[in-house]
């Protein structure tokens, strides 16, 4: 697609609520890179829990909502998350499958709707500055964009733009942290269990933070890390890579 002049941001329930400065660090890497950001302010969630825990018709009430708040205007929508943006662009369609209204509506809100370093990626293809000084950095890759978006070179490809040598491999970096959404609570042990292996492989890489795409993954990461009194903390990929830019100011 040509590159786009203005975005729809959709900040998430989890940024939102519990760490804003995810979002504005993504907006502020967008708005230097040339883009323009919008955020709808009567968006809300995207359904996916209630979607997880089977329920179909309260999720589908709160896509329909999305759906119509998004298409409002025409722009790109970017997600800084890879479970909502993946629950947009593969499940919508899904569950508006044979609606004659809303499975047209759906289906060209996936086509426009992308991940954070998708967008970075795919869509801008853009320099991004590199900062050669700072914390060792390892990524982990969270299981919805990996698996239902196939999000697995983009990520990384922006962190190596951003960190190069201070990238650090993560032992088993794409199998699951143990998060899943409602999937921690109904099975807190297997989650827990799930958890201690992934703090293990972060402590093993050496690297001061774990990374990604996720603030879910990483409030359980980190959440982990900090009752370990581990000397690692867990950083959303948006604020890497603002940082990145703040530095290249700097100089």
């Amino acid at each position: 697609m040509p590159r786009p002049s203005r975005v729809q941001f959709f900040a998430t329930c989890l940024v939102d609520v519990f760490s804003p400065s995810v979002g504005l660090a993504a907006v502020a890497v967008l708005e230097r890179l040339g883009v323009g950001v919008d955020v709808v302010p009567d968006q809300t969630c995207c359904g996916q829990p209630a979607f997880n825990g089977g329920f179909v018709e309260e999720a589908a009430a709160m896509a329909r909502h999305t759906i119509d708040v998004l298409s409002r205007s025409p722009d790109p929508v970017v997600v800084p998350s890879g479970s909502c943006a993946d629950m947009i662009a593969g499940r919508y369609p899904e569950i508006f499958d044979g609606d004659a209204v809303y499975g047209p509506k759906a289906r060209a809100l996936a086509e426009r709707t992308y991940e954070f370093c998708q967008f970075l990626a795919d869509v801008l293809g853009a320099g991004l500055p590199a900062a050669a000084s700072g914390p060792a950095l390892a990524y982990h890759a969270s299981c919805h964009g990996l698996r239902g978006l196939g999000l697995r070179a983009q990520p990384r490809a922006v962190l190596r733009a951003v960190a190069g040598g201070r990238c650090r491999d993560l032992p088993d970096a794409e199998v699951c942290c143990g998060f899943g959404g409602v999937f921690a609570v109904k099975m807190g042990p297997l989650s827990g269990a799930m958890l201690e292996s992934k703090l293990d492989a972060v402590e093993a890489s050496g690297a001061d933070f774990v990374v990604a795409t996720d603030l879910s993954c990483l409030m359980h990461i980190g959440g982990g890390l900090r009752r370990r009194g581990s000397r690692a903390a867990a950083r959303h990929i948006a604020e890497v890579v603002a940082d990145a830019f703040a530095e290249d100011r700097r100089e």
